[in-house]
């Protein structure tokens, strides 16, 4: 069989990674395997090895690649608003949206991996991308509070994206009961109508 060449085995890898960071977040980190991955690929299960060293060192890459992919999406919706409320809403609103609820493959980081981490010890590598991928994104929603206070600001921003996580949560967990939208419609309430006077 012919050497595959450094170009094509830099997009296979990437394809591996992009396929794992979309089953991950749907699936969880624990609940694929290997050749679950390389079949979303469309590549061979038996040259995964020839680009990471474990199902571990993939799932790090895949962790770190969906909270740069939240990232950029939360910096997009922060530059298209004037004020940091209607900022705040922007990302708060497609979050707690049906849409988000039942695309989990392109959707939030830290609600897919938060079941997988509780059971990370807290010196493993995953769990440090996570914490750090949670930390920059509070980051990104710390401003857009309304307090002079920067403590303040941090603190509201901790409430509001715990109830975000949660709420998005337990609004998959009882997906195709109508406590599912409920609980949506009843967190992107609270939040945005607290928003225009925080």
């Amino acid at each position: 069989m012919p050497r595959v060449s450094r170009k094509q085995a830099e997009l296979n890898r990437e394809i591996i990674v992009e396929a794992a960071t979309r089953l991950f977040r749907e699936r969880g980190l624990h609940g694929i395997s290997v050749v679950d991955v390389m079949g979303a690929a469309g590549l061979t299960h038996g040259g995964f090895y020839g680009h990471f060293d474990s199902k571990e060192a993939l799932a790090k890459e895949a962790c770190t690649r969906a909270f740069t992919q939240s990232m950029e999406r939360w910096k997009q919706k922060i530059d298209a608003n004037d004020n940091r409320v209607s900022a705040r809403t922007s990302i708060i609103a497609p979050y707690l949206s049906a849409a988000n609820r039942d695309n989990p493959g392109e959707s939030c980081p830290v609600t897919a991996f938060a079941g997988d981490m509780c059971h990370e010890t807290a010196e493993s590598g995953l769990h440090q991308t996570y914490t750090q991928g949670l930390e920059a994104l509070l980051q990104m929603l710390t401003p857009l509070m309304g307090s002079d206070q920067p403590q303040a600001n941090r603190q509201q921003a901790l409430v509001d994206y715990s109830l975000m996580v949660g709420a998005l949560t337990l609004a998959r967990a009882t997906r195709g009961n109508e406590l599912s939208d409920e609980i949506l419609d009843a967190a992107r309430h609270f939040l945005t109508s607290q928003g225009e006077s925080v």
